[in-house]
């Protein structure tokens, strides 16, 4: 189950957070302030400059809510996380066991690596990447080292690129996958959705006696994050960012105003940030009937069940399957 107590909230506009009692109390630029329960709160998500004393983290912090900071390109920039943590020694151990066993550790990063092609293919609707998928599943059997099967799943996140632009408008194509900072504006949507992905995936992590730091496939390309947590984002980033950016041009929900581009780089105006997470939340709710549960759960949920499927692999033993939709 995930845990029921608080909710996040987006703050996509510049305020002052500040404690009044055992409430938090979010001042926005219109002056008009937002008083809300700390039990009512999971985790802060910001979109822009936040102006944070001492007294609102320390509250915060004893109930065990994460601040999660994007900056202006979308970037996670980095998380207020509370002292005390979930993370138990015993899950620890065995958490870095199995991510120093060679053979198990290339096993959960060649299944990260299928699962997230096949998520991918899935949110863009399109037989267009048959091929570059079975040459994906005839080559990842040969990779020896995780790099090597990050490397065969970015060849074929640039065929599955391009066949995003075949659905999108001139303006909003990616052109090329760019980062820091994103080239224009459909990089730019792209970054802020993985970004927010992450975000999700970290919160759920600290939940659970697990080590967010201690990953399989991404542990030797990425040293400074918490690789866990990108890890576990990988099959879920499909879910939200392609499919969502094909779905906003589809739907027209998009348009060049909630952009600024400047030369070389893009990012979403205030506007812009408003509708992201909007259609964030909007999906993150969405629910769907999950087959062994017997009972419907909702995306957000579906993160948390693939954190635990981790502490089922590091505790029980239980095979890891990385997360694809059924439905």
């Amino acid at each position: 189950m995930m845990p029921a107590a608080g909710r996040t909230y987006w703050l996509t506009e510049p305020c002052r957070i500040r404690r009044e009692d055992n409430s938090v109390r979010i001042e926005r630029p219109d002056g008009s302030p937002v008083r809300i329960p700390i039990t009512d709160i999971r985790d802060l998500v910001t979109f822009d400059h936040i102006d944070i004393n001492t007294s609102a983290m320390a509250l915060l912090s004893r109930h065990g809510v994460t601040v999660h900071v994007l900056d202006h390109y979308g970037n996670h920039a980095g998380h207020f996380a509370p002292a005390e943590s979930m993370a138990s020694a015993s899950a620890v151990r065995r958490q870095v066991e199995l991510t120093g066993e060679p053979e198990q550790r290339l096993a959960v990063a060649r299944s990260l690596v299928s699962a997230t092609a096949h998520n991918i293919r899935w949110a863009l609707e399109t037989t267009h990447l048959n091929p570059a998928l079975a040459t994906l599943e005839a080559t990842l059997p040969h990779c020896t080292t995780s790099d090597e099967a990050m490397g065969q799943e970015g060849n074929f996140r640039r065929t599955a690129w391009a066949t995003l632009d075949t659905h999108l408008p001139p303006w909003l194509r990616l052109n090329g996958r760019t980062r820091r900072p994103p080239t224009n504006a459909g990089n730019a949507f792209i970054s802020y959705l993985n970004a927010l992905v992450y975000a999700r995936v970290l919160t759920a992590l600290r939940a659970t006696p697990l080590h967010p730091a201690i990953g399989f496939l991404h542990a030797d390309t990425d040293r400074r994050r918490n690789t866990l947590a990108l890890d576990l984002a990988e099959p879920f980033k499909p879910l939200f960012a392609e499919r969502l950016l094909k779905r906003a041009a589809a739907q027209k929900t998009l348009t060049k105003n909630d952009f600024e581009t400047d030369v070389a780089s893009a990012s979403l105006s205030t506007q812009g940030r408003k509708k992201v997470s909007a259609l964030m939340r909007e999906e993150l709710a969405t629910t769907i009937y999950h087959r062994a549960l017997k009972r419907k759960v909702t995306y957000e949920e579906l993160i948390h069940l693939e954190a635990l499927k981790i502490v089922r692999l590091c505790l029980e033993g239980t095979p890891y399957k990385p997360f694809r939709p059924w439905w």
